[in-house]
């Protein structure tokens, strides 16, 4: 079964089966699950699989990872981190935690045992544990109980409460904030207690969170991580705000950091280092949808509907000559979402390109930018060079950032809506 919304999947059956990549190489099998419990109503949320690759090193897989669970078989794309699994406070193994734990069924009141747990992944493409097949207790001798399938909310003591450790509840409870949010909160503890939650936080959750800390935090935690760790959470970062982070550091832990990601990110990176901040080079993301021109609106509406998009990135799709990975061939236009919309799915998008969005080149300041945003009502612009190649794109949450005074995240009032 594809991973599509809604999609079911009871984890004690994926032990054992092969994990392949896109090209259908298998590079290990999965030995166990990661969920994070939650305080209250909150279902444990699953994280990523426990792969065991060559010369018995587990490795962790997070499930950002993972594009398909088919029969007897993961598949994951792009490339993961070898570095060995280490379990943190936050995280229970499902396998080895979880599978033959007793609980409490809440209309009876009976003890039953978990024989497996099944995870559904939502339209925001998290995955979350729904229902639980569980074992009631034998009656007599070598008699074995009935067995059923329930809901996780029929079961209690699979939760945290207020009597579970402090640092637990404080990690479940960040676990259902907003990044910009939980940025806000790591801001009130101290340098210590930051850190330690900031090193049981998963790449991806850290990377966001780093995005919206003050440059001073992130660099204090960046600092900290072990490099392998922190390159890591660069990759998982939007380039532009990678850049950013990477352009405070100091230079030798800058160059090492480029050095241990990969190879076309590094390249991404190091190119948006070389324009000024408060350019449009400097603001660009470098991973904006481009399409070649015999591209379908199909093809256009599937990239959109990627979930990890922001919407003011989703809401154009650019059109150029091969390679369409950025510097890409000569740039031919830009496709608006709403006009995708109203053509039939098979119509190429070279017929439809806007040529009237005039693109910005990467040396463009940003009072320029910000008066073509304000004229025609942008909230995505592309960024061509001189050669006519489509280098990036502008979205409107960048430029804000740029335009807001130093320190604007620091002032709790106005960023909790108070006078």
């Amino acid at each position: 079964m594809t991973t599509g919304a809604a999609t079911r999947v009871f984890l004690a059956r994926l032990a054992g089966i092969g994990v392949f990549d896109p090209n259908g190489d298998q590079m290990g099998k999965v030995r166990d699950a990661v969920v994070v419990l939650r305080i209250g109503a909150n279902p444990p949320r699953l994280t990523g699989l426990v792969v065991e690759v060559q010369h018995r090193r587990r490795i962790f897989v997070p499930m950002t990872k993972v594009t398909a669970i088919d029969v007897g078989q993961v598949i994951v794309t792009g490339m993961v981190n070898l570095r060995r699994f280490e379990k943190r406070n936050n995280e229970t193994l499902v396998a080895a935690e979880l599978l033959d734990r007793t609980v409490d069924l809440v209309e009876t009141g009976e003890r039953v045992s978990v024989l497996d747990v099944a995870v559904e992944r939502t339209a925001t493409r998290d995955w979350y544990l729904t229902q639980l097949f569980v074992r009631k207790p034998g009656a007599g001798l070598r008699r074995r109980g009935s067995t059923l399938v329930v809901d996780w909310s029929d079961v209690r003591g699979l939760s945290l409460t207020v009597t579970d450790q402090p640092a637990e509840q404080f990690l479940a409870r960040l676990d259902t904030m907003r990044a910009a949010d939980l940025a806000h909160e790591l801001q009130d503890l101290s340098s210590k207690r930051r850190l330690e939650v900031a090193r049981e936080l998963d790449d991806e959750r850290l990377a966001d969170v780093l995005e919206e800390l003050p440059d001073d935090d992130r660099v204090e935690i960046m600092q900290a991580l072990e490099a392998e760790r922190a390159a890591d959470v660069l990759e998982e970062m939007d380039p532009d705000d990678a850049a950013d982070l990477l352009a405070e550091l100091p230079p030798d832990q800058a160059a090492d950091l480029l050095e241990r990601i990969e190879p076309d990110d590094a390249e991404d990176l190091r190119r948006l280092l070389t324009y000024d901040d408060f350019s449009a080079g400097g603001m660009m993301t470098t991973e904006p949808i481009v399409l070649a021109p015999d591209a379908t609106v199909a093809d256009a509406l599937a990239r959109i509907r990627n979930a990890e998009l922001s919407p003011a990135l989703a809401s154009q799709v650019y059109v150029s000559r091969p390679p369409t990975e950025t510097p890409t061939g000569r740039y031919l236009g830009t496709c608006h979402f709403q006009q995708l919309l109203r053509e039939p799915p098979g119509t190429l998008v070279s017929a439809l390109v806007d040529v009237s969005l005039t693109p910005v080149s990467p040396d463009a300041p940003l009072n320029v930018v910000t008066r073509l945003f304000a004229a025609y009502n942008l909230v995505a612009l592309p960024v061509v060079d001189a050669g006519g190649h489509l280098v990036g794109a502008i979205t409107i949450d960048d430029v804000i950032d740029h335009m807001l005074p130093e320190g604007w995240r620091d002032n709790d009032d106005e960023m909790h809506g108070g006078a």
